[in-house]
């Protein structure tokens, strides 16, 4: 069975002076041993022996303490961490004044190494065994009463976390994800300080760039008489260009290794656009710095290589830090599948770079260390439906980065130089390796490496080394690029360091460029019709000789025409084509010949939609109500003809029909219109009568009276009945 936690364990002491027993909590201030931790210092300068003998005694006491507080038991450690304030100060001031890698100036000597990397490790303990909740079963501290002493006793906090990564993450990166990660995941309110802490650090580079006067101003207005004018890299006190060099150097380093250990943080610095200022201040104020520093004169020459080290060093951790954020937020999630919808990912990495677009420089520089074509190539083999107009004009802006650099973007990096650059990360903030790989630490960002160059391309590195070191020839700038790949970074640098390789050592510094001279200057320039045509023999090396003779060309003979046979058999396929037509025709033994066969089965137009018969294409016609009965009538009569036909027999097709025939059709179909109607026509009306004198007969009179009284239901329109009314009415005289 388990024991019970520290936070809940009793312990029974006795009372020295009385000696009685009591129980009192494990984690008691009165349990605490009184012994002063005295502070650290730094390594002196070579010089006298006292400073030297001083440090290396003090530093024996700290070792001798620190190797009594490990020693202690779980309780006994836990109540001397916590209510031992002269620890605290001890171990803050470690951190705080332990030297970096790129502080070194000169190597220690092998005695202070000794003893400085054996206080590394007890401190680098100390704080392991601070950050570890359980040490064992019987000894443990619950989770949330371990995040409520490390956060309310101020055992840990975000400087000391970016101060124990920058100054332990050198071979011990494993120890210190499991320690940084267990710390954040028991007391989440880091994460807040962490948040309130980015600011912070965003000002360093805003501060930096205050002094530099690269600041822009809110105020428009002129600046007074009397008031002090804006410095610039290039005119401010040196001490002040070193202060800001080392705390560059100091920031972009810390920033780097407490990413490196703990990636998780970049979503927190993502809240503030990191990113974004960090890449405005690469732009703005990385080339303001490194001419200054190659163009003033320093009195002491090492102080101006280290100032120029520590920049490149500087600019080389700040495009880590961005490949750490873009990769973190942005590549990892959607690599890793943690996400079920990557889609916002891809959005927010296609931002970043839309964003970054501006900053030629800084994208020019990340792109040569960290290619964003491969982040783009897996984006795309993951999620195939990417964007690929973003993306194309992801990779434009990159290429035109180059272009207005006027650099050559490189193919792939050489082994050496990657291998150097590999070490040179590696040994950044180390704690325990020696300071010459410092030393040897190669120029980050700008490398232009290719194996051909062109004469604008030459002109423009030879002037990036010529405006920084103008005393130099061109004919010697550049045999010094064609020695080191043509990286005008890495010349610089050595030019600096006077570190030549030997076979420039023995060429004049003045030696003017050489001007190559075109053997034939006029066939390379010239330009006409016949210019790379099949004749051209400057643009091809072979050339048919067959298509070419001498003189007018020999006729052919008739017999070598006629044996000529290549027209027919290029048209063979084509009347071939036409033998299959016309044995499908003569297989169709009902083709008539003279029939105008054209518009047969193509209903042409009919299924426009933008004819005249819009109506008819949506609906179907439909014969109006009173127009039906005339239409039922002609269907009729058609039925009564096909019957007759059907009696009588088809009839002889006459050109003119008897008209006589032709009433008898009419007055047949309209007797049976009168039948089927039930009305008998009486057509026996008699109106003629007897001739005029002899009188006429009741039937004729009576006909005849019926006639004009049902005169207006006929053409006449009923005048005589009108006519008679207007004269009764007086409208017309009699």
């Amino acid at each position: 069975m388990p024991s019970r936690a520290l936070d809940e364990l009793q312990v029974t002491e006795t009372d020295p002076e009385t000696g009685r027993r009591y129980n009192i909590s494990a984690l008691n201030p009165k349990r605490a041993v009184p012994r002063n931790f005295i502070p650290y210092t730094p390594p002196p300068e070579p010089g006298p022996s006292a400073l030297l003998e001083e440090f290396l005694e003090r530093t024996d006491f700290i070792i001798k303490d620190l190797q009594w507080l490990l020693s202690q038991p779980h309780d006994r450690f836990w109540c001397q961490v916590i209510f031992d304030e002269s620890l605290q100060k001890c171990l803050e001031s470690f951190l705080s004044n332990a030297p970096r890698k790129y502080d070194c100036r000169t190597p220690m000597q092998p005695s202070v190494q000794q003893v400085q990397d054996k206080l590394h490790r007890y401190v680098f303990l100390t704080f392991l065994r601070m950050s570890t909740h359980k040490e064992s079963k019987d000894h443990h501290i619950n989770p949330s009463v371990f995040g409520e002493i490390i956060y309310n006793n101020y055992l840990f906090d975000i400087p000391k976390l970016l101060d124990i990564c920058v100054l332990f993450g050198k071979g011990n990166s494993a120890l210190l994800q499991k320690m940084i990660g267990n710390i954040f995941q028991h007391q989440p309110s880091y994460y807040q300080d962490l948040d309130d802490s980015i600011p912070t650090l965003l000002q360093v580079f805003s501060s930096i760039m205050q002094v530099c006067g690269l600041l822009k101003d809110d105020c428009k207005e002129p600046l007074k008489l009397g008031a002090e004018k804006r410095t610039s890299p290039l005119d401010m006190p040196e001490q002040e260009l070193q202060d800001a060099i080392f705390y560059l150097c100091d920031t972009c380093t810390t920033i780097w290794a407490f990413l490196e250990v703990f990636p998780a943080a970049s979503q927190t610095l993502q809240k503030h656009n990191f990113l974004s200022s960090l890449s405005s201040f690469y732009e703005l104020c990385c080339p303001e710095l490194e001419s200054a520093i190659v163009k003033r004169k320093f009195a002491d020459r090492s102080i101006q290589l280290d100032l120029w080290r520590k920049l490149c060093h500087s600019r080389k951790k700040m495009l880590e830090v961005s490949h750490i954020l873009i990769s973190s937020t942005c590549v990892q999630p959607i690599l890793e599948r943690k996400a079920e919808n990557i889609q916002p990912y891809i959005e927010e990495f296609l931002q970043m770079f839309t964003n970054l677009l501006p900053e030629r420089r800084f994208l020019c520089d990340y792109d040569e260390r960290f290619p964003v074509a491969e982040d783009i190539s897996l984006l795309q083999q993951v999620s195939p439906s990417l964007d690929e107009t973003r993306t194309t004009y992801v990779l434009n802006g990159v290429q035109s980065a180059w272009t207005d650099a006027r650099k050559i973007r490189p193919q792939a990096a050489s082994p050496l130089q990657s291998s150097v650059e590999r070490g040179s990360a590696d040994g950044a903030c180390s704690g325990g390796e020696q300071s010459s790989q410092y030393l040897d630490e190669p120029e980050c960002a700008g490398a232009t490496a290719g194996p051909f160059l062109s004469g604008v391309e030459q002109d423009s590195l030879v002037s990036q080394v010529k405006d920084l070191l103008p005393d130099l020839g061109e004919g010697f700038i550049l045999k010094c690029l064609e020695e080191y790949g043509h990286n005008p970074e890495i010349v610089i640098n050595h030019l600096l360091e006077d570190s030549l390789s030997p076979a420039l050592l023995g060429l004049d510094r003045t030696m003017p460029k050489q001007e190559k001279v075109n053997s034939c200057p006029l066939v390379s320039s010239r330009s006409n019709v016949f210019a790379d045509d099949e004749f051209d023999v400057f643009s091809r090396d072979v050339v048919d000789k067959s298509k070419i003779w001498k003189g007018r060309r020999k006729p052919e003979s008739a017999a070598e025409i006629l044996a000529d046979k290549s027209v027919i058999t290029a048209q063979k396929e084509r009347y071939t084509q036409y033998s299959i037509v016309s044995e499908e025709l003569a297989a169709d033994a009902d083709y008539d010949d003279e029939y105008d066969d054209t518009y047969d089965g193509n209903q042409i137009g009919a299924n426009d939609a933008d004819s005249d018969d819009e109506l008819i294409s949506r609906r179907p016609f439909t014969i109006p109500q009173v127009l039906r009965f005339r239409v039922r009538e002609e269907e009729n009569e058609d039925e009564v003809e096909e019957e007759a036909e059907q009696q009588t027999g088809p009839k002889p097709d006459h050109f003119v029909q008897d008209p006589a025939v032709l009433r008898e059709r009419a007055e047949a179909r309209r007797a049976n219109y009168f039948a089927r109607k039930g009305f008998k026509h009486d057509n026996t009306a008699n109106v003629v009568g007897a001739a005029r004198g002899q009188g006429q007969s009741r039937e004729t009179t009576q006909e005849r009276r019926k006639k004009e009284s049902n005169k207006g239901a006929r053409a006449n329109h009923n005048r005589r009945a009108m006519a008679d009314r207007k004269r009764n009415k007086g409208m017309i005289p009699s």
